[in-house]
């Protein structure tokens, strides 16, 4: 009985020497527990986890992309719209990312809801659509401080959308439509006023643009239509014949 138990003993002990060797990859640490105590971060590459004895967490160091999902904002000027956003982090301590928060990727998604809202409520409308840049530079700061002794850094965060309501999109397109008309009216006036300014200085322009009009109304009706001819235009003629 002794004989045939040491071949099974020696399986199991090969077995659980070689269920201890872990292969980490490039962007990889392993957090490593030994009878419930921190001893540190291993890797990259290969390296041994004594089995029973040790605990090992894996951590990814890369970037990690979090889409914000879509928050109601109420604007400093009593505006409600939805925003959303997408922020970019990633572990720089693997340490303290397993030792100081229970789930690194949920608490910083709640904590970047939670900032969002808060930030964009401070502001207006008008800063929200304008100023995009300062607020997001604004939540990454708060996001980059926060997050710290988590070993987390923030790297960028962008809103994406902002969702107006009907009615101030409406609003907002008949502001737009207006500024257009009345820009449109000033420059049709501005040329007006240039072309006034040409006929004071030439009043034979007048003179040819009159004759112009009665050109156009001439071959748009077929009727006859009689037109009192000014006398300053008949001028030169007579002074030609009177030579």
């Amino acid at each position: 009985m002794s004989f045939l138990n040491v071949p099974i003993f020696l399986v199991i002990v090969a077995v659980a020497i070689i269920s201890g060797i872990k292969i980490l990859k490039e962007y990889e640490r392993a957090v490593v527990f030994r009878l419930g105590r921190m001893v540190g971060a291993r890797g990259p590459g290969l390296t041994y986890i004594i089995p029973g004895i040790e605990k090992m967490v894996r951590m990814d160091l890369r970037t990690v992309t979090m889409d914000i999902p879509p928050q109601d904002v109420i604007t400093r000027d009593n505006v409600s719209v939805k925003v959303n956003a997408v922020l970019y982090f990633r572990v720089l301590d693997p340490n303290l990312a397993v030792r100081e928060v229970e789930n690194y990727l949920f608490a910083t998604s709640q904590l970047a809801q939670v900032t969002l809202r808060s930030v964009c409520g401070q502001g207006e409308l008008d800063e929200l659509l304008a100023e995009r840049e300062k607020i997001n530079s604004r939540i990454q700061d708060i996001l980059d401080k926060q997050t710290d002794p988590w070993g987390i850094k923030v790297v960028l965060v962008e809103l994406k959308h902002i969702d107006l309501p009907q009615e101030m999109q409406r609003a907002m397109a008949k502001q737009a439509e207006a500024e257009i008309h009345a820009d449109g009216e000033f420059q049709a006036s501005q040329k007006l006023a240039d072309a006034a300014g040409v006929m004071a200085l030439q009043p034979m322009a007048l003179q040819l643009r009159y004759l112009q009009s009665l050109v156009e109304i001439a071959s748009e009706k077929n009727s006859t239509t009689i037109f009192p001819v000014p006398i300053d235009l008949l001028t030169p003629f007579l002074k030609k014949e009177q030579t």
